[in-house]
Order: C-alpha cells, then structure tokens, then sequence
C-alpha cells in the first residue's frame, strides 16, 4: 500500500516529477479523432495519495460532485479489516489539476466522507460542497465517468497519479480471487503487467480504460520486495487457498460494486442492483 515508502519518496521524486510526468500523445494521422487520449482532466492531489474526481453514467449535473481515492488513504486512518465506515463530516480539500497536469486549477473540499473500507476493496469516497455543474462551470472540468461494468483481462489502462502527476501505461494482465495484503483481503482485484511499477503517493490514482475514458478501477497496492503477504507486499490467494508472490506486481481494486451503489443526489444505496460492496458497518466511528 506504499505507506512505508511515502516520505522517503517524496523527498527523492519530488523534484523531478515533472520530468517523469509520462503523457500519451495526441498526435494522429486524422484531424478528427473518435476518441481523446487519456489526460489528467478530472484527477485530484491529495496529501499523501492521488485521486479522481468521479460520476457515475445516470448522475445529474447538479448532483453534488465526488471524489475517489483509497480505503488507506482516509484522513481519519486506515479501516481495519471487518470494518466499514459511513458518512462521516469531512472538510478534506483537493487539488485539481490541469488536463497537462502541470497546472493546477484549484481546491476541491469535501463536506462528507461517504464511504471508506479496506475489506473486500481498498475504497473512500467523498461527497463534496459543491455540484459537478459549478466545477464545470468555474473550471472548465468534467468528472470521470465510473464504469458499471466488469473489466476485461487485455484491457490497454492508464494509472493517472495526481500526487506525482505522471501517468503509467500497461495492460490489465488478469485477476486475483483474493489478494492478501498483512491483516486485509481483497475480492477479485486487477492485476497490471509489470509497466504499471506504481510507486508510494499513487495510492487512490484511478485505473481508467484508454479505449473508453471510464475508470475500471483504483490503484492500491503492489509487491515490493518479493515478501509474503505482508505490508507493501500483497499475495495471490486462489480458490484452493493457494499462495502465489509476483514480486514488483501492482493490483488495483475495481470499482463498478460501488459505483453501482450511487443514487442520484451522489447518496450511497447498498440495495440498488449490482452493488456489491460491503456495508454492514463494523468498528465505525
């Protein structure tokens, strides 16, 4: 979960983000492509972890706006395993970056912490104070649109980090049935081929499919040093309870459980269909 390694590679990259700021050309034979490439429109800065500004398909312009980042990444400290916490008062502010991700635009601040857990995904979503019309409006920004769809294996991703403003390219190489990671389990989580070598600080980025713009998922974790199922060393566990290390392998947890869980006015609805997240709320405070 790249907690350990936060400081220290603040300190060592910060520098140089800027030159490691990975883009995705936009050049093309064609004056007029179907599809934008992939940028860094409607991806936030945190503290200490990257993030997404988020929507789902039915969502309505004057719904108050989202943002997306991970379970381990809430201010108030990570869930333990078993526990989900709900609604909670939140003034966590944001920064919005540019589509260059070179500039940024201005704050975002949360009014209500939605939803965080580290059971079964690796999730906190924030309920801002203002609308997605009068982000659009000021900014010049839309949000991303949530996928309600499984993600496919071979799906071409981009790993957008607002914390280091850089972007990551691969390919989602397949799924884990359980993905164990010191005292938390993850339920069918994305697997990156080895270029998405994400880093402390990407943490929250959304996983977002290059074909469609729609974010599949939310980077959080990856296999450091080759250890077994400790921190910052996540393993596989298949439906045998077999244990397999991919060493310097990143994962990220999907997102269409949750996103199907949204009703309008950007409330959580754990009856709606097709969600799936877990809601029983265990230890919240």
């Amino acid at each position: 979960m790249h907690r350990r390694l936060l400081g220290v590679l603040a300190a060592a990259f910060l520098g140089t983000a800027t030159l490691t700021t990975a883009s995705v050309s936009t050049a093309s034979a064609s004056p007029a492509p179907a599809k934008a490439a992939v940028d860094f429109t409607g991806i936030v800065a945190l503290s200490n972890c990257s993030g997404s500004l988020v929507r789902t398909p039915g969502a309505a312009d004057t719904d108050p706006a989202l943002v997306l980042t991970n379970g381990h990444c809430y201010e108030g400290g990570m869930p333990s395993a078993g526990q989900v916490i709900t609604n909670r008062a939140s003034s966590r502010s944001f920064t919005l970056l540019d589509s260059s991700g070179q500039g940024t635009l201005g704050t975002l601040r949360a009014k209500t912490m939605l939803y965080s857990t580290m059971t079964d995904t690796d999730v906190t979503l924030y309920r801002l104070n203002t609308s997605y019309a009068a982000i659009r409006q000021r900014y010049g920004t839309p949000a991303l649109e949530l996928s309600l769809a499984h993600p496919a294996a071979g799906t071409d991703l981009r790993v957008v980090s607002g914390y280091w403003r850089r972007m990551y390219s691969c390919s989602l190489d397949g799924f884990a049935y359980r993905l164990r990671e010191d005292q938390w389990t993850w339920k069918d989580s994305v697997r990156y081929t080895s270029s998405c070598d994400v880093i402390g600080g990407t943490s929250g980025s959304p996983v977002i499919d290059a074909a469609s713009g729609k974010v599949i998922a939310i980077n959080n974790t990856i296999n450091e040093n080759g250890e077994r199922c400790t921190l910052d060393n996540p393993c596989e566990v298949d439906e045998s309870g077999n244990v397999t290390v991919r060493p310097h392998i990143g994962y990220a947890q999907e997102t269409y459980g949750l996103a199907a869980c949204i009703a309008p006015g950007s409330v959580l609805d754990f009856s709606r269909a097709g969600c799936t997240v877990p809601h029983a709320v265990r230890g919240g405070r």
